[in-house]
């Protein structure tokens, strides 16, 4: 059992059994489909950046790598009961929104879907995404959507890398190739910050040179104020290979930690544990929150200041002692700006360790913040935050399943104003579709362009609930 995960010798297949690795070249050529190419006329684009086209028949058609007002030759490589899906093979007349790539593995990396789209007309695309959905709820965006954005390329301060050891004994390490487990290698990543960029060459070498590369599960990535990290899964421990890993780090000056264990693994520092931080701004008071490698960070530090100037701004002026309800809090990054406005804050977060990081953060920043733990996914325990805090002003930060229970709480428990962040507009839409049938009118919409070149949108809305003292009185106990 000691060479479990260690190189195997390259050697010859058979091709029989059907559990080796099938092999595939570097870029999946998917041109010949099932009838060969169609001339299109893309009509439209879809919420994640395909092209919308109709074929001879009148079907629908998704097409990627297509924009809007384009002739292409596109072949259909699934075909569906409703619609296909197809891909371009050649570019007829080209969409004068059309842009280069700015990545060299666009085409074959699934990271970032919308490169051949502009930067701009990206943006403008997801501001309409955004107003599409709502409209589908029959909610109308008063004016315009304000756009929460910084630059293109050198953005991500975040990411996880994959790793796998192939048949053969090659080392590949990247992310994953569109519709597919197969990784794709990358020596270099024009979204990640360069001083993460700079590492994937040295990594891939790294991994090669370990005793077992196959123990090694995933990279993580994390650039904060206090420098890089490095975060290793390890599926089994080997303490040679640790060695390597630690001398790899002090090469390059990194913190290096690592989850040790397959089933129930275990995190433990490999360097001196570091005390990680982050800076975020409250006008000018400048607040520093701490966490650790496994806590929610947005991977983007400069829309992300974007997004917490602009929660002040909509809720400003706050009168000093409003009371606001932060749900969803993470380490603080609401919460704690809306505390250097005078507000009195209760953060709430599931996790217990979260909750004490948050309460760190609050007294490390002298801020009266108190914290809670709660699960926002219980009818009940939502219901009993609404009632003791009885908040002014509400703000929610969920994850991409929405808030659903508690919206259904705050329609019949409704708070004066409600800042609701998201990084799903689907299930946006949704929770702020019930709201609005209670009473509350959305007064204001922004799109953050958390993730540029992909398709994925982060949005704000502001609701308000002209009503709200006298539904707070008369509404039932039973939710």
């Amino acid at each position: 059992m000691t060479g479990l995960g260690k190189r195997r010798p390259a050697r010859s297949r058979s091709g029989v059994s059907g559990l080796q690795e099938r092999r595939q070249p570097a870029n999946v050529d998917r041109s010949a489909g099932p009838e060969g190419s169609h001339e299109l006329e893309i009509q439209g684009l879809a919420h994640d950046g395909r092209g919308v086209a109709r074929d001879a028949s009148g079907k629908t058609v998704f097409v990627e790598g297509a924009l809007p007002g384009e002739r292409v030759l596109a072949s259909v490589h699934h075909r569906r009961k409703r619609f296909d899906e197809a891909h371009v093979r050649e570019v007829v007349e080209a969409s004068p929104a059309r842009a280069t790539p700015p990545c060299r593995h666009y085409g074959s990396c699934g990271g970032c879907d919308l490169q051949h789209l502009s930067l701009e007309s990206q943006r403008d695309h997801k501001r309409e995404v955004l107003r599409e959905l709502l409209a589908r709820q029959g909610i109308e965006l008063p004016g315009t959507i304000s756009l929460l954005s910084d630059t293109g390329e050198g953005y991500r301060r975040r990411a996880r890398i994959g790793v796998r050891v192939d048949a053969a004994g090659r080392v590949r390490l990247g992310f994953r190739a569109r519709h597919s487990h197969r990784l794709v290698d990358l020596d270099d990543c024009p979204v990640l910050l360069p001083a993460l960029s700079a590492l994937l060459r040295p990594l891939r070498e790294q991994v090669e040179s370990l005793e077992a590369p196959r123990h090694v599960g995933h990279l993580e990535l994390l650039a904060s104020d206090d420098g890089v990290t490095l975060v290793v899964r390890q599926l089994r421990e080997h303490v040679a290979d640790q060695r390597r890993w630690r001398a790899f780090a002090e090469l390059h000056r990194l913190n290096l930690g690592a989850w040790l264990g397959r089933e129930s693994p275990r995190f433990e520092w490999l360097t001196a544990p570091p005390m990680l931080h982050c800076r975020l701004l409250s006008g000018e008071q400048a607040l520093t929150l701490a966490f650790e490698p496994s806590d929610f960070l947005q991977a983007n530090e400069a829309v992300n200041q974007r997004m917490v100037d602009t929660a002040l701004d909509w809720l400003a002026p706050l009168a000093p002692g409003s009371r606001v309800l932060d749900l969803f809090a993470g380490i603080g990054n609401f919460s704690l700006p809306l505390a250097t406005q005078g507000a009195e804050v209760t953060a709430v977060e599931g996790k217990a360790a979260m909750v004490e990081r948050l309460a760190s953060n609050a007294a490390r920043n002298d801020l009266a913040v108190t914290a809670r733990q709660a699960d926002l996914n219980d009818a009940e325990a939502c219901r009993q935050l609404l009632e003791a805090a009885s908040p002014e002003v509400l703000v929610l930060d969920p994850p991409r399943s929405g808030a659903e229970t508690l919206s259904r709480q705050l329609a019949a428990r409704p708070v004066s104003r409600v800042l609701y962040i998201s990084c799903d507009p689907a299930t946006l839409a949704r929770d702020a579709a019930r709201l609005v049938s209670a009473g509350y009118v959305v007064r204001r919409g922004a799109v953050a362009d958390m993730f540029a070149h992909t398709s994925h949108l982060e949005s704000m809305l502001l609701l308000e609930h002209p009503d709200s003292a006298r539904r707070w009185q008369g509404a039932s106990t039973d939710g």
